[in-house]
């Protein structure tokens, strides 16, 4: 969210746009990259987790070390939690479709499948997300592009699977879950944009009341499904701690920080590195195998996902005229980020 200290002011002579510039435009990439690659790893770093502790409990850690880490940062621009019960009542709502549920569901998923298998049914979350809001949001009307787009993204899906060979080898309980955690995210979008969009708190005041709420949905949860455990190795305990303090706390700062800065139809991109970053991660690090199937799959998706948030020409031009980035449609679901945090994996 930071940006970096402003230079010096320029002579007299100087035009003072001109040194911004290029530290701004360093600085997003760089944060980009960061991004990333953090939610890149995250999978990997909940496998890691998962050999030690229960699902539960890894997603109770990455909510609570990604708790304190908003809480710090709240603390810090001395902003304050929203008041009143109905928004509460809302954040509540979204905490479990954002947060508790798509984390838990990913955590039970890779108890069974590789974390790549994981990485990729995430980024399925754009072409879900475009399918519900044909449904749900009147505003988004299909188009051939689009509906082009979610059919060769689902083509990708059944390529990764490998359909043709009736789904052999496949754990579908575990490959069942990752789709429902990436389904998961989108619901929770619409639910936001329907019942928080337009208030007057900020994002972060709004980012913090919902993992903590999140965090307190998990700490009523865990406990009744798991045990407490009776050693906390140091790689699994580490794994977690990076897990929630990096991917869920720092990361949402990241996305924010970019988006405030570049736009959210580039800071939507970050989708497309994720699935490819999560491969690499499990195949060199955890060994894990790698058909032909699942890279191709991989590019048929994050294919599909941008042709649905691909714009025809006339509406770049025209977004670029009103003084926005080239793309961003301010109505659209997969570029525009809600006042609460609807991240990819964070």
């Amino acid at each position: 969210m930071s940006s970096a200290a402003s230079p010096p002011p320029a002579p007299a002579a100087a035009s003072p746009a001109r040194p911004r510039s290029p530290r701004r435009v360093i600085g997003w990439r760089v944060r980009f990259a960061a991004l990333s690659l953090i939610w890149g790893f995250s999978f990997l770093f909940i496998k890691v987790g998962t050999d030690s502790f229960a699902p539960f409990q890894v997603t109770f850690g990455r909510l609570l070390f990604g708790t304190a880490v908003i809480a710090v940062a709240l603390v810090w621009k001395r902003e304050r939690l929203p008041r009143g019960l109905r928004t509460w009542g809302h954040l509540a709502v979204a905490a479990f479709l954002l947060n508790a549920l798509p984390f838990s569901l990913f955590a039970y998923s890779e108890l069974t499948i590789p974390s790549t298998l994981a990485g990729i049914c995430n980024a399925t979350s754009p072409l879900w997300g475009m399918l519900l809001s044909f449904v749900a949001l009147s505003e988004d009307r299909p188009t051939r592009r689009r509906v082009a787009g979610v059919g060769i993204g689902f083509l990708g899906v059944l390529t990764v699977l490998g359909a043709w060979q009736g789904f052999s080898g496949l754990d579908v309980t575990g490959t069942a879950m990752a789709l429902l955690a990436s389904l998961s995210y989108p619901v929770g979008w619409i639910y936001v944009r329907r019942t928080l969009a337009g208030g007057s708190h900020s994002h972060l005041s709004l980012t913090g009341t919902q993992l903590l709420l999140a965090t307190a949905q998990l700490a009523v949860v865990t406990p009744l499904f798991t045990t407490m455990p009776t050693s906390f190795p140091v790689w699994p305990l580490l794994s977690v701690v990076v897990l929630g303090a990096l991917g869920t706390g720092l990361a949402i700062l990241l996305q924010y920080g970019v988006v405030a800065e570049v736009g959210p139809t580039i800071g939507a991109m970050v989708t497309y590195f994720i699935p490819v970053i999560a491969t690499a991660a499990g195949v060199t690090l955890l060994g894990e195998p790698l058909s032909w199937n699942t890279p191709v799959g991989a590019v048929v998706i994050l294919a599909g996902a941008a042709l649905t948030q691909s714009r025809p020409r006339k509406s770049r031009k025209r977004a670029t005229e009103d003084g926005g980035a080239p793309g961003a449609d301010r109505k659209d679901l997969t570029a525009t980020p809600p006042p609460v945090p609807a991240p990819v994996n964070s």
